[in-house]
């Protein structure tokens, strides 16, 4: 059986900080929409900045789902897993919102993250509720190494190149909604 807790304290801080892997889901008003479940990776990029609140560096890939999503009505989950030693899932529901490329926050957000090339974003979710349970059914992995295939990718394109293909492949959702304009 599931916790519901008020708020992310310090143990579910550090384990949240912890895990290489997590898991956004987001999901357009429309009935008929495209739900999207991201995974997302690397050490360091989601965080834990206050009891309610977690923010994760969003990098230039080939959607933008989430983006649009959350500009249309900001419903998101963030699913935190373990994979090895003691199992637990994490689920934080709550409202997010975008802080991209241009906004003048987002040199306020940069500084909590390690630098990646193509970084298109910060997600900042503020959590309204917050559960963990036991993960049994969860298989036991072994992390061995972040891959650096999504960072030597964006680097190749460099600014300009990272430019045109968010133009090409960021600019709306599968449904049509409009998601990177940056």
């Amino acid at each position: 059986m599931g916790t519901v807790h008020p708020a992310i304290d310090d143990r579910l801080a550090a384990f949240i900080e912890a895990q290489p892997v997590y898991f956004v889901a987001t999901a357009p008003l429309a009935g008929d929409g495209h739900v999207n479940v991201s995974p997302k990776g690397g050490l360091g990029t989601l965080v834990v900045t206050g009891p309610t609140q977690v923010a994760y560096l969003d990098l230039t890939a080939s959607g933008a789902e989430t983006i649009a999503h959350l500009r249309e009505n900001g419903r998101i989950t963030v699913m935190v897993c373990s994979f090895e030693r003691r199992p637990n899932i994490v689920r934080l529901h709550g409202t997010g919102r975008v802080v991209g490329l241009g906004d003048p926050e987002l040199a306020d957000w940069l500084p909590r993250f390690p630098d990646h090339p193509g970084t298109r974003a910060v997600i900042v979710v503020d959590v309204q509720r917050v559960s963990d349970s036991c993960g049994f059914a969860v298989p036991l992995m072994d992390y061995v190494a972040e891959r650096d295939v999504l960072d030597r990718a964006n680097e190749r394109k460099g600014e300009d190149g990272l430019i045109e293909y968010r133009r090409r492949k960021n600019r709306e959702s599968l449904d049509g909604l409009p998601a990177v304009d940056w």
